[in-house]
């Protein structure tokens, strides 16, 4: 009776080792597949950070060159006037209001800014773009170890004892989703 009860004690003791065993699998396996959507979720939130924040940005831009462009058209008119001076009375006037334009011009916006506005642009998107691709590369990684864990015999037979048949599938790494993925978005400032 004694060595039954040994050999049940060890049958068990196995057992409960095994069970450990394929429980921390399936763990380990539902912490990677949150990873995975997590990491998933990250991309999404560029793609709409990216969605919200362009748009905005480039209309920040035209903006501000627009409003450049009066500034620099009417001071450029003022100039032209000269032009048309015929006497040194004439061209005091004019010269008088060339100052009144430029002094009126800047007044209205002390700093031409196109130039900075549109470095700054460049700078967003090119940030925008490289969060994107970290959370595209993480997503990857993500999905490679997740992949790597459940698909390994002896670790797929343990979890698969816990598990429900499609609780954890195979997952995709990201791909494009068109062939001309190659060629690089416009970003055009005409309506």
């Amino acid at each position: 009776m004694k060595k039954v009860l040994i050999a049940l004690g060890v049958i068990a003791f196995f057992v409960f080792i095994f069970f450990m065993w394929a429980n921390n699998n399936f763990d380990k396996a539902v912490k990677l597949q949150e990873n995975v959507n997590a990491s998933w979720g990250d991309v999404v939130s560029q793609y709409q950070r990216r969605a919200d924040l362009v748009p905005m940005l480039v209309e920040t831009v035209k903006g501000a060159a627009e409003n450049e462009r009066g500034i620099l058209t009417a001071v450029t008119q003022a100039r032209a006037g000269i032009v048309n001076a015929k006497t040194p009375e004439d061209l005091e006037i004019m010269g008088r209001k060339i100052n009144t334009a430029i002094n009126l011009a800047f007044e209205a916006y002390p700093q031409i800014k196109s130039t900075q506005n549109f470095s700054d642009l460049q700078a967003q998107l090119e940030g925008t773009e490289n969060r994107i691709s970290v959370g595209r590369m993480n997503y990857n990684k993500s999905v490679k170890e997740y992949n790597g864990h459940i698909r390994g015999f002896f670790r797929k037979f343990a979890i698969g004892i816990l598990a429900e048949d499609d609780e954890f599938p195979k997952k995709e790494m990201f791909q494009a989703v068109s062939d001309n993925v190659e060629q690089a978005p416009k970003v055009s400032f005409k309506n």
